[in-house]
C-alpha cells in the first residue's frame, strides 16, 4: 500500500525566499543620522499563504495602506498585490530621531498553484491585513473514494 503525498503548491516560493534570506541576512538598519527617511523606497508585505479542501488564502500585511490605495490582478496564472504607503506630513517643529518604516510602492507576486480558480479571487482590507480568497477548481478539490480491498 503506498502512501499518497500531500502537494504544496508554494514549496518552490519558500525555498527561495529562504536562500535569499541566507544570501543577504536581515535588512540593514541605516546609520542614525537626522536627514536620513525611507521615503521612495519599495518595500514587500510579509504573506502567509495556507489552502484547504475548498480554497486557498493569502493574507499579506499592509500596514497603514488605505484601501483605495490597493490593488490585486490576476493575470496569467499571476496574482499581484500592488499599492503604495504614502508618506506622513513631516512635521518642520518635529525633530526625527530614526525612520526605518519604508513608504512607498508595495508590489509582490505570486504564481497561482494548478488548482486555484482565478475568476473567484475576493478580498478585503481589514486592520492593516489583505485577506485574498481563490476558490479550488472542483476537479482540484480532493475527493473520498471508498476503495475495496480483497
Amino acid at each position: 500500500m503506498t502512501a499518497l503525498a500531500r502537494r504544496y503548491p508554494f514549496k518552490e516560493l519558500d525555498e527561495s525566499q529562504n536562500r535569499l534570506r541566507t544570501l543577504f541576512g536581515p535588512a540593514p538598519v541605516p546609520p542614525e543620522n537626522d536627514k536620513e527617511t525611507n521615503t521612495g523606497v519599495e518595500w514587500a508585505p510579509l504573506v502567509d499563504i495556507t489552502e484547504d479542501a475548498t480554497e486557498f488564502l493569502i493574507k499579506a500585511e499592509l500596514p497603514d495602506v488605505k484601501m483605495e490605495d490597493v490593488k490585486v490582478t490576476v493575470e496569467d496564472g499571476v496574482l499581484a498585490i500592488s499599492g503604495e504607503r504614502k508618506f506622513e506630513k513631516e512635521e518642520k517643529e518635529r525633530k526625527y530621531h530614526r525612520m526605518e518604516r519604508a513608504y512607498g510602492s508595495v508590489l509582490s507576486s505570486f504564481t497561482l498553484p494548478g488548482g486555484a480558480d482565478a475568476g473567484t479571487v475576493s478580498g478585503e482590507l481589514r486592520e492593516g491585513v489583505l485577506t485574498i480568497r481563490l476558490q479550488r477548481t472542483e476537479k482540484a478539490r480532493a475527493k473520498a473514494v471508498e476503495v475495496k480491498v480483497s
